[in-house]
């Protein structure tokens, strides 16, 4: 439960719980299929991958998170490619979240 709790307070998270709310209430979607665990989702469905290249700004290591931020970042996939002046990257242990 704890990854995700992890992924529900993020951005996407929060937009992803809400999209999946308006589908339930307009009936596109079932309420069992709505609760399906986001990690177990991301793990089965995602299957792109992503290059993140920036000018490391700031990086920090505490509790087991590591917390990196850039500068003049690239996202880059396989489709596109996107340019972002400042991104803020959390990561944490998957195996430790779910002791």
């Amino acid at each position: 439960m704890a990854t995700f709790e992890l992924y529900r307070r993020s951005t996407i998270g929060m937009c992803l719980t809400e999209t999946l709310d308006e589908m339930v209430q307009s009936g596109t979607l079932s309420p069992e299929l709505a609760i399906q665990s986001m990690t177990e989702a991301l793990e089965t469905q995602v299957k792109s991958k992503v290059t993140i290249k920036g000018h490391l700004h700031t990086y920090r290591f505490c509790d087991n998170v590591w917390t990196f931020i850039l500068q003049d970042a690239l996202f880059k996939n396989e489709e596109t490619q996107e340019n972002v002046g400042r991104v803020k990257i959390v990561a944490c242990d998957s195996k430790l979240l779910t002791q």
